[in-house]
């Protein structure tokens, strides 16, 4: 995938991989609709046919996936990597209907869904006491959308999540309609200081900010090796932690296939030194959290769900300094 390069500017920017077939607005509309509608069985039917039939009509976007998946599976064949680039499809498609019913539900209801440690708010309330606020980090691993849902009707933490503009300006609305509903405040990225400035606002309200950490934006990037390979990561999080001294949270939601449905695990909470070189202590956090990212998907790979050549990209984002 190649990056083009602004010579007035001097920055890199990548393509945007939002733009995949999965992601369009006559989609995203049409699942919202059918799902509210149906029974969840039904609806899984649906999303299992349809990804069975996308995985056939977007062999680019299989491929991706089974190319993708080689850093955890590098003995498999092209065909044991298709089947579990199917099985990815449909783990996102039932993601993503467990999130829409999700919405409708009260806060009881809405706590039956997730198995969590007993000390999961506690740690969060541990944090907060310090009044410095909470980066929640995450990666595009399991339904982390569902994520909101827990934080605002089972936690009834205050969140605001700081997502990237959608390709598709019907998928955006949305998505913001959706986190209105909720009462979790968005931040869009617009690449200008205002983004960091409105990140720092809330951390000093001591509200939690949650963004995803492993794809870059443009120049806004921090070297890590993730599953064995290099990488880039966002760099604007891990920054944020070391202006504020507010710490990473990193949090994964997966699928249990049982009852509850979905378990939350909280790693590892990283704090970004400020006793070193700021580069260096930049770096040496997003590795954290980089780490912990690649156990999660080393033990269910199927929930990682990047739909284009993530490798090709990284390549290509290193080739761009030269």
């Amino acid at each position: 995938m190649p990056v083009q390069e602004d010579a007035a500017r001097g920055t890199l920017e990548p393509r945007r991989w939002t733009l995949h077939g999965l992601n369009n607005g006559a989609i995203f509309k049409a699942t919202c609709a059918g799902v509210r509608w149906l029974p969840k069985t039904a609806s899984y039917a649906i999303g299992d046919g349809s990804t069975w039939l996308a995985s056939r009509l977007m062999p680019a976007t299989r491929d991706a996936i089974g190319d993708n998946l080689r850093a955890v599976f590098p003995e498999d064949s092209p065909m044991a990597l298709e089947r579990r680039a199917r099985r990815t499809l449909q783990a996102y498609a039932r993601d993503t209907i467990d999130f829409i019913c999700a919405l409708s539900l009260d806060g009881e209801r809405a706590t039956a869904l997730f198995d969590l440690p007993p000390e999961y708010l506690p740690r969060f309330n541990q944090v907060l006491a310090q009044g410095r606020g909470a980066i929640l980090v995450t990666g595009h691993y399991g339904n982390w959308e569902i994520g909101s849902v827990l934080m605002s009707r089972v936690l009834h933490l205050p969140l605001t999540i700081v997502a990237m503009a959608e390709a598709s300006a019907d998928v955006g609305r949305l998505r913001r309609e959706i986190r209105d509903r909720l009462g979790v405040g968005t931040i869009e990225v617009r690449q200008s200081l205002d983004t960091a400035l409105r990140i720092r606002r809330r951390l000093s309200e001591n509200g939690i900010v949650a963004m995803l950490m492993d794809r870059h934006l443009g120049r806004d990037r921090v070297r890590v090796t993730m599953l064995g390979r290099p990488a880039w990561f966002l760099r604007t999080p891990v920054l944020m932690g070391y202006l504020s001294g507010a710490p990473l949270m990193p949090c994964f939601i997966q699928r249990t296939e049982g009852d509850p449905p979905f378990s939350a695990f909280l790693g590892d909470p990283i704090t970004v030194a400020t006793d070193r070189p700021r580069d260096e202590a930049i770096q040496r956090a997003a590795q954290q959290f980089a780490d912990q990212l690649s156990t999660r998907i080393r033990r269910r790979p199927e929930y990682w769900y990047q739909f284009y050549r993530y490798w090709d990209a990284q390549q290509d984002s290193y080739e761009g300094l030269a």
